[in-house]
């Protein structure tokens, strides 16, 4: 009997190049999920580390430290199609 492995080399930009798109779409089927679940329970208060987050996002886009991706962009779908 023959075993054949087969060795794949990758770089972290490799990683990061396959395990975004499939980050985005697992947190975005959960935060969809979470809405349709419990829709009165999703709110901010500025000591929530979600806060805090948003805050050092919107931040950062003033400053021009990070460049935000439109929803078209980053889901390959117009807002249009998701009404």
């Amino acid at each position: 009997m023959t075993t054949s492995t087969q060795q794949l080399t990758m770089n972290l930009e490799d990683i990061r190049r396959v395990l975004e798109p499939l980050l985005r779409r697992i947190i975005r089927e959960e935060v969809i999920k979470l809405f349709q679940e419990l829709p009165q329970t999703f709110y901010l208060t500025s000591d929530m580390p979600l806060y805090e987050d948003m805050e050092d996002i919107a931040y950062r886009k003033a400053s021009g430290d990070i460049v935000l991706y439109s929803h078209e962009e980053v889901w390959n779908e117009s807002v249009s199609a998701k009404v």
